[in-house]
């Protein structure tokens, strides 16, 4: 496949980190509700830590009706442009959080983490997001 191709063409250090990012999974909460203008945490457990050299690359989507997913972080602290301020992300290790504050009707949605995955070495990281539905394991529609 395309992602053990990936892993392949990395130095020997970190194609094992590579092909064990695929082993990852995530844990995630049911629905959780709340009136415009409030504010939800939706958290997310990974099996088994996600630090690497000063990054914890786990990523998060909103995916709406009838849409794509569209990636709002990248990894902890790296917002993508165009994600609203009121979107933060946060967490360590195997514990982590996005929290909508004021809330809006455009963000109801389900919500998705996943392991971001490393491509290259860490001091210019590039990460590949999920592609399809079916690469992110776990969801919390709100």
């Amino acid at each position: 496949t395309v992602f053990v191709s990936l892993c392949l063409s990395l130095p020997p250090v970190l194609i094992l980190w590579c092909v064990n990012a695929g082993q990852v999974t995530v844990t995630q909460p049911g629905a959780v509700s709340s009136a415009v203008g409030g504010s939800v945490s939706i958290s997310c457990r990974t099996s088994q830590n996600v630090y690497w050299s000063s990054y914890h690359y786990l990523a998060w989507y909103q995916q709406k009706d009838g849409e794509s997913p569209k990636l709002l972080f990248h990894h902890v602290g790296s917002r993508v442009s165009g994600t609203p301020t009121r979107f933060t992300d946060g967490g360590s290790n195997s514990d982590f959080t996005l929290t909508i504050s004021g809330i809006q009707a455009e963000d109801a949605a389900v919500y998705y983490c996943q392991k971001a995955v490393l491509l290259q070495h860490p001091g210019a990281p590039a990460l590949l997001p999920a592609a399809a539905a079916d690469h992110l394991p776990g969801q919390s529609p709100v």
